[in-house]
């Protein structure tokens, strides 16, 4: 990575490319990982080539005055380094939108407590994200990825709108909590009323929450599932709890990801599609993540400091 970093940083640069031509000869390990690295990129399918500058072939004059070897070397390194920049491009590509989009963000396991202009108060849970606009008519936040509690200062004149992946929360002064996963958008309800729409191709809802009330619509379907909650599990991570209720075990491991500094990946679909509801300690994620999938015969093997695989065997 130390050398893709630099022919990346340097693509012109000859003592970078020396550099690594050294390098990649002085070890077969060091030729085999190279390999490895190239067919770690290209597994994850066709992108438009990036730096194609660097290894769109060259005059034949050019090609044939360079040893055979060399011109082998310096075509894989800068193909590498093609491949590998598209690829960081696709996978970083969200993140940095989110980044660009965000007034306010937090890392994994951060919270942090905002104060908009208005006296409005948001509590943002670990790797969420949120946009502001405040104007003289309206107020508007966007939940961009996520878990948020909102404590609302009261505006008859400026209603205070949440969206989510779609679904549109809307308010003049209550409090509430809204998370917001890959599938579903939920909401749960502490004081006041709350009115909850959203649309897709040939449906729109729009309904009403009390308090104690939660809603899960699920985005592709338009599905809601309506429970009551009770008060002390709203918005419970605010507490270092984890509170998710009959939901699949890979949405409440999605959840569970915002808290835990390691990936975790459930390669086994009829395990990820469990429904669980429950109650987690967010401090000790890895007891969290164990509690959630053993009713299931699910074990967590750590691979990696940094990687964490739920499997039934």
């Amino acid at each position: 990575m130390d050398w893709f970093l630099d022919l990346k940083a340097r693509p012109d640069c000859r003592q970078t490319e020396h550099g690594f031509e050294d390098w990649l000869a002085r070890s077969p390990v060091h030729a085999h990982a190279w390999e490895q690295a190239l067919k770690t990129w290209t597994l994850l399918g066709e992108v438009p080539p990036a730096l194609e500058h660097l290894w769109r072939p060259a005059p034949s004059a050019t090609v044939a005055a360079l040893p055979a070897r060399r011109r082998w070397k310096r075509w894989a390194a800068a193909t590498a380094v093609a491949l590998a920049a598209s690829a960081l491009v696709l996978l970083a590509a969200p993140a940095l939108l989110i980044r660009w989009q965000a007034d306010h963000i937090t890392e994994t396991a951060e919270s942090r407590t905002v104060k908009l202009e208005d006296g409005t108060i948001i509590e943002m849970a670990g790797d969420s994200a949120i946009a502001t606009e405040i104007t003289a008519s309206a107020r508007r936040v966007t939940l961009l990825t996520g878990e948020a509690f909102f404590d609302v200062a009261h505006d008859a004149s400026r209603p205070f709108t949440v969206d989510a992946g779609g679904v549109a929360v809307a308010v003049l002064g209550t409090a509430f909590d809204v998370q917001m996963a890959d599938d579903t958008t939920t909401v749960e309800l502490a004081r006041g009323t709350v009115a909850v729409s959203y649309s897709m191709p040939g449906l729109k809802e729009n309904f009403e929450l009390a308090p104690g009330e939660m809603a899960a619509v699920d985005h592709r379907t338009g599905d809601v599932i309506r429970d009551t909650i009770a008060p002390e599990d709203i918005a419970a991570w605010r507490s270092g709890k984890m509170f998710v209720n009959d939901v699949s075990v890979a949405a409440a491991v999605e959840r569970l990801q915002r808290y835990h500094s390691a990936w975790i990946s459930i390669p086994d679909p009829s395990l990820a599609r469990q429904r669980v509801t429950g109650l987690y300690d967010l401090k000790d994620p890895d007891q969290a993540l164990a509690a959630l999938v053993k009713p299931f015969g699910g074990n967590v093997r750590e691979v990696t400091p940094y990687g964490r695989v739920v499997s039934r065997f």
